[in-house]
């Protein structure tokens, strides 16, 4: 804080700009891996219900979409990155050796495995529902 030449600080007069706009939902702010592992906590608790587990199922097979499209933009940095490797490399193992330890690679791996687990996570779901279906149908007819 600066003083001024009268020895007294100097103060800083209150903004005058607009208010600022109300930040989105906290989940929009969220990577796909993180929207994912909550789901992956929830699952993981004793007391989830059939409704809740086919809406996590519904979300999770929406976020395949992006998982996809994620990759492919992924996968396209990378090939870009392995052919300027190429460029630069007499021996293509070599090229692929070096473009492994880049950023894009790395992108790419990691969206490969939010899509792993988002496909188990929907298998595991599929199953639930389908043994709570049986075990409601069992006690029907009982």
């Amino acid at each position: 804080m600066e003083t001024k030449t009268t020895g007294q600080p100097q103060t800083t007069p209150p903004s005058t700009t607009a208010a600022t706009p109300p930040e989105p939902p906290q989940e929009k702010q969220k990577g796909l891996r993180e929207i994912l592992i909550g789901y992956q906590n929830e699952l993981l608790k004793k007391e989830l219900l059939p409704e809740r587990a086919a809406k996590i199922l519904t979300e999770i097979s929406a976020l395949l979409g992006n998982i996809n499209d994620k990759i492919v933009e992924t996968e396209f940095e990378y090939s870009k990155e392995l052919l300027r490797q190429l460029d630069n490399e007499q021996k293509a193992n070599r090229a692929k050796i070096k473009a492994e330890t880049t950023e894009q690679f790395l992108e790419k791996q990691k969206y490969r495995n939010i899509k792993e687990l988002a496909i188990e996570m929907t298998r595991s779901l599929k199953f639930f529902l389908r043994a709570k279906g049986e075990e409601w149908g069992a006690g029907k007819s009982m």
